[in-house]
């Protein structure tokens, strides 16, 4: 038996010398190999140098193509936002003496970003049966990304949720897609997707059995699909990635397949599918059952404790369960997501709002 090792070279990437470095770069795509394209011998380029795409200035814009107030609204929930933070960010660098917008930052808060990334937006649609010969609804999201993502999280809700409870004052609406899974599949898709190749936008597609999340560029190089449930990452969009964990959408990298693979579990639902598609990459969410909605043991002490049947708030509820106010509150909004427990208040914020089985309600 013979074993050999082969260190990454720093003069990638390679080419076969009959066909040049043009046309003669191969990359690996699941089973097949592959003939590398411009764009991607570019992105081998930049893997080499340590450089992200989204990192890069646009010399030809002045740092005004940043939409200030928008990028501040954003932030507002979490901190106020300064002219220099821009910088700090990376939304923002320096080209010989000139402060000029990255590409991160054109995709992020550009006031004319679609002039420069014309696919940096995303397609949603609801097709009939499980392929797309017939639509039923359709929408097109060109907002910034980080309000985009709760536009597409709506569209979403707004064709999968399957039944509802009434109560007092609001009507709780539980879900046939997990929508922590769909926050964050949607997520990875705008922070990982290959903004240097054109074609297409993101796209979301929901079918009678499934949900379908798809964006330009292969995994990043090193990575395969086998990778992704163990917790390997690695970040294509450093600067995107940076301003979405800054606002609290992802918490680390490679957390994200993770949970979304335990949330689909803990709904009953298969796992979901990852595969690599020509020069695309899709996460596949089924949404047919395949066993009873999973709890653990601090999810089970709290529906026991709620089957009294009077509600309980949140303090009463960690009190019980020995977790903070904002632990206890995480574990409730999956048990709302999952359909098994309904909130009855004014609103989110409504310091009097109580918490009920999702099949009794109040009394």
């Amino acid at each position: 038996m013979l074993a050999l090792q082969v260190y990454p070279s720093p003069s990638r990437p390679h080419h076969l010398i009959r066909e040049g470095p043009a046309a003669g770069v191969y990359v690996r795509v699941g089973s097949t190999n592959r003939r590398a394209d411009a764009e991607l011998i570019e992105e081998l380029q930049r893997f080499s140098r340590g450089e992200g795409f989204d990192e890069q200035p646009l010399p030809g814009l002045s740092s005004e193509a940043i939409d200030f107030r928008a990028a501040s609204e954003s932030f507002a929930p979490f901190r106020e936002l300064r002219r220099r933070d821009l910088e700090t960010l990376r939304l923002v660098g320096d080209h010989q003496g000139k402060t000029v917008p990255t590409v991160g930052g054109m995709i992020l808060f550009g006031h004319d970003r679609e002039r420069q990334f014309p696919d940096a937006w995303i397609q949603a649609g609801r097709f009939a049966g499980s392929d797309k010969s017939r639509i039923l609804d359709r929408i097109e999201i060109h907002s910034f990304p980080v309000q985009a993502v709760e536009e597409v999280i709506a569209f979403v809700q707004k064709h999968s949720w399957h039944g509802a409870t009434i109560g007092a004052v609001r009507r709780t609406d539980r879900w046939s897609l997990p929508p922590e899974a769909v926050r964050e599949a949607l997520i990875n898709a705008v922070v990982h997707t290959d903004y240097s190749q054109r074609g297409a936008p993101i796209r979301l597609s929901i079918f009678d059995d499934r949900l379908e999340i798809e964006n330009l560029g292969l995994l990043p190089f090193g990575l395969t699909v086998e990778d992704l449930p163990h917790g390997v990452s690695r970040l294509r969009n450093r600067v995107i990635g940076r301003v979405f964990q800054a606002l609290g959408l992802i918490e680390q990298c490679g957390s994200g397949i993770q949970r979304i693979t335990a949330v689909c579990r803990e709904a009953g639902l298969p796992p979901p599918i990852f595969e690599e598609t020509a020069t695309r990459f899709r996460v596949t969410i089924p949404t047919v059952p395949v066993g009873p909605t999973v709890v653990d043991a601090t999810e089970q002490a709290i529906l026991a404790n709620l089957k009294q049947g009077q509600g309980l708030a949140t303090r009463e509820i960690a009190a019980i369960i020995g977790l903070s106010a904002r632990a206890t509150r995480t574990r409730l909004a999956r048990l709302i997501d999952r359909g098994l427990v309904c909130e009855i208040g004014t609103s989110a914020k409504d310091p009097q709002r109580k918490y009920f089985l999702a099949e009794c309600g109040p009394p």
